[in-house]
């Protein structure tokens, strides 16, 4: 330390050691550290104190603070493994059950839950439903393509047991063929009980190669109803890539503001099926006749007056049998309140007439989007 004198002005200069800085850093350090220790030291001493004079009073903060640092079992549990599943039902299986759907996404559907039903009814096994492949949408989809099989076969399991092929005795590369048949339309449980259970005891594999609307939607019991719902709602879960585009496509709508999704019903097999024609042009209505004998040439059980003679599409219409025009849909969402803003989402294929049915809805609502 040196102090120097200039002008009656004092000069005072330190010179401290170059090691001083980092020791004093280290300090700071050490101090920090045993203020944290005696900090948590002191608030264990708290918590045991308080839990000594009274119980209760930071069980719910104790808990807390193990819920973080471990979670429950339950909870871990979840995080690394599949919910656990449903009890199996154990049942002797009269035989196995094949079907083979028919008709678009939405009428295969309904016939799966019909497929399932029935099969629980009878005590049968049945084997994961082949799709149809040769109608007039010929979509070369097969089950596991669209739908979860997994899922299904094990959220059903406490109903009926589901299994993904035949056994290798009952393959045709053994020889074996399965009995075939459509069961015929709208019937109840005591068709099936009294004329296609004594089947299985015959065959013990029946191949239901048509299954659209087999099974009736009234006047079968309260169980039979549940289980179809269930089926539907809970069994039948979509492909995981397919539940991601739909959660992409509808949060691409909502980012542009509110929207209606608009089945139309007016596809070409729609209205072929139907026998409606209102609006068409004349040849338009010779292949939407032509195209109807095609489809149901092959089912004499389904709808038989069809083939049987000519259907005047202006009767049916009166009697409320037709899908709503393109046109008569426009009216309906404006008379509903929906603006020109408002986005029109077309989910469904093809319309008949292409652009000149659509003309009308498209000019009172420009916002339409399709895939």
């Amino acid at each position: 330390m040196e102090v120097r004198s200039e002008n009656s002005i004092q000069v005072r200069s330190d010179k401290f050691p170059s090691t001083v800085i980092p020791r004093t850093r280290l300090q700071v350090w050490f101090f920090r550290v045993c203020s944290s220790i005696l900090l948590w030291t002191c608030l264990v001493h708290i918590v045991a104190v308080a839990e000594l004079w009274h119980p209760r009073l930071l069980t719910g903060f104790t808990s807390r603070i193990s819920w973080i640092t471990r979670p429950p079992l339950r909870l871990q549990h979840s995080l690394h493994s599949p919910p656990p599943l449903v009890p199996s039902r154990y049942y002797r299986s009269n035989g196995f059950l094949k079907v083979s759907c028919n008709g678009g996404l939405n009428q295969m559907r309904a016939a799966i839950c019909d497929m399932v039903t029935v099969a629980r009814l009878l005590n049968l096994t049945l084997v994961v439903p082949e799709l149809d492949k040769k109608s007039f949408w010929a979509d070369p989809s097969d089950f596991e393509d669209i739908f979860d099989v997994r899922h299904f076969i094990d959220s059903l399991r406490d109903e009926v047991r589901i299994v993904r092929r035949l056994p290798k005795r009952f393959s045709s590369k053994y020889g074996f063929e399965a009995f075939q048949m459509p069961p015929v339309s709208w019937s109840n449980e005591k068709y099936y009980l009294e004329q296609i259970l004594p089947l299985f005891s015959k065959h013990k594999v029946v191949h239901f190669n048509r299954t659209d609307t087999r099974l009736a939607n009234n006047g079968i019991p309260l169980a039979l109803q549940k289980l179809r719902c269930r089926v539907n709602f809970q069994g039948l879960k979509f492909t995981p890539q397919i539940e991601t585009l739909g959660r992409k496509l509808v949060r691409i709508l909502q980012e542009k503001g509110p929207f209606v999704a608009l089945h139309l019903r007016y596809e070409m097999d729609m209205l072929a099926f139907s026998g409606c024609t209102h609006g068409c042009t004349v040849e338009e209505a010779e292949e939407l006749k032509r195209l109807r004998f095609v489809m149901f040439e092959a089912d004499r059980y389904a709808y038989p007056w069809w083939r049987e003679k000519e259907i005047v599409s202006e009767e049916r219409r009166q009697q409320g049998l037709c899908p709503l025009t393109p046109e008569e849909a426009t009216l309906v969402l404006q008379a509903l309140g929906f603006t020109k803003e408002t986005q029109i989402y077309i989910a469904s294929g093809e319309i008949y007439g292409s652009e000149r049915r659509l003309a009308p809805l498209r000019a009172a609502f420009p916002r339409i989007v399709s895939l």
